[in-house]
């Protein structure tokens, strides 16, 4: 299982998820069991994107977001909020495809884990903390729509 918890949320992020595949539902099963230890039985399950969305690429999204204005049909990191009777928790979904150095940097970071900056990974550093900024902004926007949506239902 490829899970991170953080100890406290960063930003309304609280760890990070890393499917084996682009089969997420083959994969759901394991993530409810390992989140049933930290959250209790789980409730629900929201996500940021639709079916139809193909996989994102993080390198993609990092270098979309240099040259677009926000809302400029930026794609965004997927996110996955999680609910159980004990506590909830917002993990950035890490595309199955996303490289080993990456995908365990962005990991790393979303759950508040020390990183290493050392030579050779600069790039790969500042492409974590970019997808992790953006992470943070797409929970933050998201949270707040649900938060309205909530009232109005």
């Amino acid at each position: 299982m490829r899970l991170t918890l953080a100890r406290q949320s960063l930003g309304g992020i609280g760890g990070a998820w890393w499917p084996h595949s682009a089969l997420i539902a083959a994969e759901l099963p394991d993530l409810v069991g390992a989140l049933h230890r930290q959250l209790g039985e789980i409730l629900d399950i929201r996500i940021n994107w639709t079916a139809t969305e193909g996989q994102l690429d993080l390198e993609t999204i990092v270098s979309g977001a240099r040259v677009m204005r926000p809302d400029e049909g930026q794609r965004y990191p997927r996110l996955m909020a999680v609910t159980g009777r004990a506590g909830q928790a917002n993990l950035l979904v890490v595309p199955s495809m996303t490289s080993q150095a990456l995908g365990m940097m962005v990991m790393r970071t979303a759950a508040g884990m020390p990183t290493s900056r050392g030579v050779g990974d600069a790039r790969v550093f500042e492409t974590a903390q970019v997808v992790m900024r953006l992470a943070q902004a797409e929970c933050a926007k998201w949270i707040d729509e649900a938060a309205v949506e909530e009232k109005l239902v």
